[in-house]
């Protein structure tokens, strides 16, 4: 190795050997001999026995600083055989420098570098954290953000890449996302997740994701343009990156101020999708999502559209998720109307009497949320809901027959309704429940007389009130 054979080592002891002599020149040889034994290494490396790299990492490091009658020149050798073992695609490779004092000195030698030295240790650095989850601690501890930070202040070549993707995993580590917050530099973390690869913009969504919690760090994320950052992200990224960047967005959008700024920035039509997606997490977080969005009555107004028409494809989990949300949409006071006006009642009663279990659970649900409500009780009665509600007092599902006979006391307080009814009140589903929710609205009513009593005084009087 040390001696530029003409052939490549090919048994143990001649790798052996060629190691040997490779390190009795990095102690004893001149400055060419070591640049040349280095340069041969590089040449080398997809062959070298990897026990044999990992006994080399010290001694490159030590090259790396070094003084070097060569200027620079050994330096970039050394720099560029590390680049090499950590862009390697073997993970094996990578980890042979994530040592605790090689990472430390990495980041060190970076900090003060330059030139073609410089974009090597950044790809190095870059190898190994987006590769290696545990390095990226010892490297923060080591300093590394800060330096990443000052290189991001200068470069605007190909080398802010490699930055950005490095600062954005770097961030899944909380004390690093604490730190860009005391910094001010949360605006690379937001340029971060519209740059580079798109596995790195994930890293950075989730990261922003978990920033956005806070009221501070969400509002400084949303004046720095968050939102149509994320929003490009559930637009273009693939399924994991849509999902990813869709629950960022819903922790954006949980506060009041910023529901109508993430419905303009086009997401809804976004979200149905990812509710017509495979995965049920995917599912999950679009139901979540729709229902913070809903609280403006025009936003409901455009999911009840979406959703209405996910009601009648053949998607069946995407049915049950559609539902699911209008069983949400039916409990907000605004929604009353919107609901009522989208025409989806005869459809969630064709789906209670032919959907699957999940499907009639969810529109069993939203349709004894909306039998509070007189004008709903008549469309449901006329989409012929009060045999099916009936008929599932029956059912082995306990939820399908609380559901059925919260509707179907609902129905049976109202005058116009009750003549239909006579079959239900001899079935013990439907007594069960008038008891509980006779017992649920006197205990209702004893809590509002609970808190008429109460003083303003006494409200107040806690420090924490």
């Amino acid at each position: 190795m040390a001696q530029l054979e003409p052939t490549t080592p090919s048994t143990s002891s001649e790798w052996d050997d060629a190691f040997h002599s490779f390190e009795d020149i990095m102690n004893n040889g001149s400055e060419n001999s070591k640049l040349r034994a280095t340069v041969k290494l590089a040449s080398l490396l997809n062959c070298v026995p990897k026990h044999l790299l990992l006994l080399a990492l010290p001694i490159l490091i030590e090259l790396l600083e070094g003084p070097s009658i060569i200027p620079g020149h050994l330096q970039e050798a050394a720099a560029y055989c590390l680049k090499r073992i950590t862009c390697n695609e073997d993970p094996e490779f990578v980890k042979l420098i994530c040592v605790p004092r090689t990472l430390a000195s990495l980041v060190r030698i970076l900090s003060h570098s330059d030139g073609r030295c410089q974009r090597y240790l950044i790809k190095c650095l870059w190898g190994v954290v987006t590769s290696v989850v545990d390095s990226r601690v010892y490297i923060f501890a080591s300093g590394g953000l800060e330096v990443v930070v000052n290189r991001l202040a200068s470069c605007r070549d190909s080398r802010r890449i490699y930055l950005l993707e490095t600062l954005s995993a770097l961030a899944l580590v909380r004390e690093v996302r604490r730190t860009l917050v005391s910094l001010g530099e949360l605006s690379l973390l937001v340029e971060a997740a519209k740059s580079g690869s798109m596995v790195s913009r994930e890293r950075a969504a989730q990261a922003l994701g978990l920033l956005g919690v806070t009221r501070r760090a969400r509002r400084t994320l949303v004046a720095l343009g968050v939102i149509p950052a994320l929003a490009d992200l559930l637009r273009d990224g693939d399924f994991s990156t849509k999902v990813v960047a869709g629950n960022a967005l819903g922790v954006i959008s949980s506060h009041v101020d910023y529901i109508r700024p993430v419905a303009q920035a086009g997401v809804i039509p976004l979200y149905a999708e990812l509710l017509r997606g495979p995965e049920p997490l995917g599912r999950e977080v679009a139901e979540d999502v729709l229902c913070v969005l809903a609280v403006a009555e025009g936003n409901a107004v455009e999911i009840s559209e979406h959703l209405v028409r996910i009601l009648q494809e053949d998607n069946a989990e995407a049915k049950a998720a559609a539902a699911d949300v209008f069983w949400d949409l039916s409990g907000y006071q605004h929604s009353i109307s919107v609901i009522g006006n989208s025409g989806v009642i005869p459809i969630l009663v064709e789906l209670l009497r032919d959907g699957d279990s999940d499907i009639r659970e969810k529109v069993s649900g939203a349709i004894a949320q909306l039998s509070y409500h007189e004008a709903d009780r008549s469309a449901l009665a006329d989409a012929g809901a009060i045999p099916c509600l009936i008929e599932m007092l029956q059912y082995e599902s306990e939820e399908l027959r609380d559901n059925a006979a919260e509707s179907l006391i609902n129905f049976s307080e109202d005058p116009s309704h009750l003549d239909r009814l006579s079959e239900a009140f001899a079935m013990p589903a439907f007594r069960s429940m008038q008891d509980r929710m006779v017992h649920i609205r006197a205990a209702d009513q004893h809590m509002v007389r609970s808190l008429r009593q109460m003083s303003i005084e006494q409200l107040t009087r806690g420090p924490r009130l």
